[in-house]
């Protein structure tokens, strides 16, 4: 698949970028756009070579939630149709948040404006946000007649505790920069003119260890809050027995012993 709505570039220190390219339309998630950007989870979770991910906006926006035309083919289509447009659309939406989320590798969202609704949710999939001065957040759902399908009623409330996430998302509220800072719904920031700069850095210096052991790690922390201790411990036993037979862990423990050898 080519890509028109959306860019995925790899840098020199393999570093991958996706970039939402509707900045005409403050980079809303049309159907095409999504089927891109799933594609292009794809090849960055395939490729061994990359180690990290950004996800950022073009001009002005990041994501300014669900394309409005989408909505009006929603509710034109015959009435025995609309549930089950529903059901299937919210399934692709379902898909693509998941492997945001589960991407096995370090995912920094690269926050330059507004993300609003299923823009504010992806960037919660993500696993750190930086922002830049201009960065917004709003869970506008509810002021639509909805509510957040993108994965916000289950990561916001990690980030900012459960009578926050009902405060924000009932009220639909933008919330500036600054305030997303001190509620620990950005985890940095950073001037407008670094931001990407600043993002891969951060990317270089998150994904520098074993791929694997950072992949399989990822896996177990993503579910440590609804996991038992026993089950974080087993599923840690597992994962450091993978770890043991990595040429990864070979090559680092060699490396150290040599080092000691020389002390």
């Amino acid at each position: 698949m080519s890509f028109t709505l959306i860019d995925l570039a790899v840098d020199d220190q393999s570093i991958a970028t996706i970039t939402f390219n509707r900045p005409d339309k403050r980079n809303v998630m049309s159907d095409d756009m999504r089927s891109e950007f799933i594609e292009a989870l794809e090849r960055v979770a395939a490729d061994k070579a990359i180690k990290a991910l950004v996800l950022t906006g073009a001009g002005k926006g990041f994501c300014a939630g669900g394309d409005i035309s989408g909505m009006q083919r929603r509710m034109n289509a015959p009435a025995g149709e609309v549930a089950f447009n529903g059901w299937h659309r919210q399934q692709r939406v379902h898909h693509t948040q998941a492997m945001l989320h589960t991407l096995p590798k370090p995912v920094i969202a690269a926050v330059n404006g507004a993300a609003s609704g299923l823009g504010a949710d992806t960037a919660l999939a993500c696993d750190f946000i930086i922002a830049s001065e201009w960065a917004s957040f709003a869970w506008s759902y509810v002021l639509r007649g909805i509510v957040p399908d993108g994965g916000g009623m289950y990561f916001l409330p990690r980030r900012v505790g459960l009578a926050k996430a009902k405060e924000l998302i009932f009220s639909g509220r933008q919330v500036k920069v600054d305030e997303a800072v001190a509620l620990g719904i950005v985890d940095r920031t950073t001037s407008a003119d670094r931001l990407l700069a600043d993002a891969r850095a951060w990317a270089v210096e998150l994904s520098r260890a074993s791929s694997t052991a950072l992949a399989l790690t990822k896996a177990i922390l993503n579910q440590s809050f609804e996991l038992s201790a026993h089950d974080v411990f087993a599923q840690g036993s597992q994962a450091q027995g993978i770890c043991y037979t990595s040429s990864e862990h070979r090559a680092a423990v060699e490396a150290f012993l040599a080092r000691s050898a020389r002390e």
